[in-house]
């Protein structure tokens, strides 16, 4: 008998365990908060559903919120998808698939209101979700939705997480929600405290709510928090609207009114006394009209010493919506602490930026800066040059699909072609220019305009794409406000190898001291066995490799198009006039001076680039009026010239 009844009990203990497991009964439980739910009646639900904690629950609540869950005419649910009026169900339970008609099921709609409110349910699962996505998905949406009911669940999840990008983006949030939700203020001050060092949107957007006001106006100051008390008479209009509005001054009259008041109130030819022949007068009009109003047959006047006399009387003021002042003398406090480190990251990322830019001429003008320094040509066709490395690239890509072997053999060959291209141009039309610069410069400028329009002949008008390779893509971000472009960063480390390299041509190799002994001085170069003509051949070759290698790097950041030349010639030559003619150090500081300055004007003046541009070329004017020879002064020829 003893066996039979231990028997029993153990049979019982395990129907009650298997029960315990099953989610099914608690839905039944309440089939009308889940069948047809509200954002009032579904709550119930959802508490029995969380307190469950049965594994269920998650993919239960994110199928309803998907409109997935269905109902049978006996009362069960099932998880569902409908194909030509076929369900395939899908038990809750068990998982067990089957299929039957649409027939008999009803399709469960909440509204957006309950599926929000399921949300909010779903994330305390989701937050420990072993699928590192649904955790992500569920920050996600906490972020997007923040509420007092998510902060518990999600401080309760972040000592067992395990991805630490995770979890440093939870205690972030943690931190916010604590700012606006915590229970006391103490919490909600220490929350505040510890966002005054993040530089973060989302920070200074939870900061700005807590600080957020509202405007009032009374006859005393109000016992509430206030943020500010405002000064009526810089806006006594405005300010006086605002009393009419509150119900604590009457309406002034408007032009119209007064006339109709007036035209009401003719008697025997006469307004409030005076005669009509006087109503041209305004003055007269105004007696009148006060006449009328002591006599009690219109309102009384509101002059504009009346309206500031009401507003003397009273006090103007902006509340925080926040009721604490330690909070919000908290929030004001770390919300100044925010902005001034987002100053100094905006000035780290303008400068950034500038350096980007500085960089992009620097390669642009380097090459323009070596013809023109040693041989006094002022070569306008040297943004063609730029265009003919970048199309170069183009043709190369369409050959290596692999972008980063393509990247690396574009730029030696779009060296070899331009460098080509400059001795044939040298040879044929610029030796029978020397020493006479306006021929050389209408040369030159009709050799870029027939370049231009060989490049639409054969590549057509549209911008052709010159792709970089996937380590190039994105940017390199240290917070919301620091980020600049990989292309960006591989453009200035490529102006720094270019720098090193020109300058150990220049310096150490045979072909260096012989350019820098033409430049000084022809004549003795001669006289010491140097051919200036070869040397200003290679010279003139040297400044448009330099030039198609630079046209390489700048097409991975802008288009390439057959006028992409134009769009840099002109920073070219104020980069090089402006830095001092023939000198790489120089060509170095006023490609820095253009880029920093250019940015700057952008940053005073953002929604206007052009305008940046225009002022920068009226600068460079300016500059050289008060030194001509640049920044860094060349000693030899061209600073004779």
């Amino acid at each position: 008998m003893r066996h039979v009844f231990l028997a029993l009990i153990m049979l019982f203990g395990a129907t009650l365990a298997a029960s315990a497991q099953t989610l099914q009964p608690i839905i039944q439980s309440h089939v009308e908060e889940i069948a047809s739910p509200s954002r009032n009646s579904v709550g119930v639900a959802l508490d029995d559903l969380v307190a469950s904690g049965l594994p269920q629950v998650t993919d239960f609540l994110e199928q309803w919120v998907e409109k997935n869950v269905w109902q049978s005419g006996d009362g069960t649910f099932f998880i569902a998808a409908e194909t030509d009026n076929v369900l395939t169900l899908t038990d809750i339970d068990t998982g067990e698939q089957r299929t039957a008609p649409a027939e008999g099921f009803t399709q469960l709609k909440p509204n957006g209101g309950v599926r929000r409110v399921i949300g909010t349910a779903l994330v305390q699962f989701q937050l420990s979700d072993p699928d590192l996505t649904r955790r992500e998905t569920a920050v996600a949406s906490i972020a997007r939705r923040p509420e007092a009911a998510q902060m518990a669940p999600l401080l309760a999840s972040i000592d067992g997480e395990t991805d630490a990008a995770l979890k440093t983006r939870k205690i972030q949030l943690a931190n916010l929600l604590s700012a606006r939700f915590a229970q006391t203020p103490t919490d909600r001050i220490a929350a505040i405290d510890s966002l005054a060092t993040d530089t973060s949107v989302e920070v200074r957007a939870v900061l700005n709510q807590i600080l957020s006001t509202s405007s009032g106006v009374a006859l005393s100051e109000p016992d509430s928090n206030t943020a500010a008390i405002i000064d009526p008479f810089l806006e006594p209009d405005v300010s006086y609207a605002t009393l009419v509005e509150a119900g604590l001054a009457p309406a002034r009259q408007t032009a119209a009114e007064i006339k109709g008041a007036l035209e009401a109130n003719i008697v025997d030819g006469r307004i409030g006394g005076l005669p009509l022949v006087q109503m041209d007068n305004p003055d007269a009009r105004v007696a009148a009209y006060g006449a009328l109003a002591a006599d009690g047959k219109v309102p009384e006047l509101i002059t504009e010493s009346a309206r500031d006399a009401a507003l003397s009387s009273h006090l103007f003021f902006e509340l925080y919506d926040e009721p604490n002042p330690d909070i919000t003398q908290a929030a004001e406090n770390a919300l100044a602490s925010v902005e001034t480190r987002v100053a100094a990251a905006q000035t780290v990322d303008l400068t950034l930026d500038a350096l980007s830019l500085a960089s992009i001429f620097f390669l642009a003008a380097i090459g323009l800066a070596i013809t023109f320094g040693v041989m006094g040509v002022i070569n306008m066709a040297h943004g063609e040059f730029i265009m003919m490395g970048a199309y170069t690239g183009y043709v190369v890509q369409l050959f290596i699909p692999n972008y980063t072997v393509s990247i690396l053999v574009a730029l030696p060959l779009a060296f070899a072609v331009t460098f080509a291209a400059g001795v044939v141009m040298e040879r044929l039309v610029i030796r029978r220019l020397y020493h006479r610069p306006l021929e050389t410069l209408l040369a030159t400028f009709g050799i870029s305009i027939a370049l231009q329009q060989i490049a639409k002949n054969v590549f057509g008008t549209q911008a052709r794409p010159l792709t970089s390779p996937d380590w190039l893509a994105g940017a390199w971000i240290v917070n919301d406000v620091i980020q600049i472009s990989f292309i960006r960063i591989a453009i200035f480390v490529m102006a720094l190898i270019f720098l090193a390299l020109i300058i150990y041509i220049l310096k150490r190799t045979r072909l260096g001291l012989e350019v820098r002994a033409v430049t000084q001085n022809p004549g003795m170069a001669s006289s010491m066995g140097i051919n200036p003509n070869r040397i200003n051949m290679m010279t003139f070759g040297l400044g448009s490799g330099i030039a198609g290698i630079a046209g390489v790097a700048i097409g991975l950041y802008a288009k390439v198009t057959s006028e992409m030349g134009s769009d840099y010639i002109v920073q070219s030559f104020m980069t090089v006039v402006v830095g001092g003619v023939g000198n790489v150090w120089g060509t170095l500081a006023g490609a820095a001076m253009i880029g920093f300055g250019q940015k700057g004007i952008e940053w005073l003046n953002p929604s206007n680039t052009l305008a940046a541009q225009t002022y920068m070329i009226l600068f460079v004017i300016l500059f050289i009026q008060f030194r001509p020879k640049g920044i860094v002064a060349l000693k030899g020829r061209a600073a004779g010239d």
